[in-house]
């Protein structure tokens, strides 16, 4: 089944993350997604992660479809304005795209290219109303549009590990009555803070959390993640365990593996990122007992 369907009748939920190629040739990011199919619900396309000048996530996404991959559309507001999004997501559900994944997107300021103008003129709850908006066949100027309305999932970042509970609480609250359809989070290194998450914020509104387990290399990769990624908390007894390993690359493997059988208790699912080493992914999800075919 595809992810809207695993969502909706309450099976566990399976999505992992590729990134757009750093160039013209899509074949390395093709083929990593071709390890997931099967073992996924969908695979995830990230859109200018980190402010990271990439492969349009858009054509990604088609090349997926091609291939027989459900994708997630990343959609950040930072590079474009609101005609570019409106055009975007009425572009994408003609080439066959459904499901879409509303951010605002990383500052520019994180990039390599911090002398870039971002755009911003929309927000990540502003864009999942215009989503919403398109799905009721409303037209953003004035009447219904002539064309017909668009039949698009959307869905929303989390952090339940956010240092303000109330602002967290209100913000998902806003994304929900915006029309998001389900949550996928940042990494999560605290079993309890997600508990609370899913316990007093999503769980009381019915709105799913695919929980984000981030594929860890080795203790240096760990320490340099919580020094350059914003919002990063990976614990120290985590990186010790790595630094202590034999094979830290493996032991990395392990730790995602049991982070991912801890939160398929607790949320709705799961969503795995191994930034440059994708094809771990199968893997991670054997050693927690979720090889079987989605």
């Amino acid at each position: 089944m595809g992810l809207q369907q695993a969502l909706e009748v309450g099976s566990l939920a399976i999505t992992a993350e590729v990134m757009p190629p750093r160039g013209g040739n899509v074949s390395s990011t093709l083929a990593h997604a071709r390890l997931l199919k099967g073992r996924v619900h969908a695979v995830n396309v990230t859109d200018g992660s980190r402010a990271v000048m990439r492969m349009s996530s858009l054509a990604v996404c088609r090349l997926l479809l091609d291939q027989g991959i459900e994708p997630v559309w990343q959609l950040a507001c930072r590079d474009r304005n609101r005609i570019a999004l409106q055009a975007d997501l009425l572009g994408a559900h003609a080439l066959g795209l459904r499901n879409v994944l509303c951010l605002t997107g990383d500052p520019v300021r994180a990039g390599d290219q911090p002398e870039a103008r971002p755009v911003n003129e929309l927000e990540s709850v502003r864009l999942l109303q215009q989503l919403q908006a398109f799905n009721a066949g409303m037209d953003p100027v004035q009447g219904s549009l002539p064309d017909g309305p668009t039949a698009l999932f959307a869905g929303a970042a989390a952090d339940p590990q956010s240092p303000s509970w109330s602002g967290l609480k209100s913000r998902i609250a806003r994304k929900h009555q915006a029309g998001a359809r389900f949550l996928q989070t940042q990494m999560v290194m605290d079993v309890e803070c997600l508990k609370r998450f899913v316990g007093e914020i999503t769980g009381p509104i019915g709105l799913p959390v695919l929980a984000g387990v981030f594929l860890l290399k080795s203790a240096k990769n760990a320490a340099f993640i919580n020094r350059v990624v914003p919002g990063a908390n990976i614990p120290q007894a985590i990186i010790d365990r790595l630094a202590a390993a034999a094979n830290p690359a493996d032991e990395g493997i392990s730790i995602a593996a049991e982070q991912v059988a801890d939160y398929a208790g607790i949320a709705q699912g799961v969503h795995l990122m191994a930034v440059k080493a994708e094809e771990r992914i199968p893997l991670i999800l054997e050693r927690a007992g979720l090889s079987s075919r989605c």
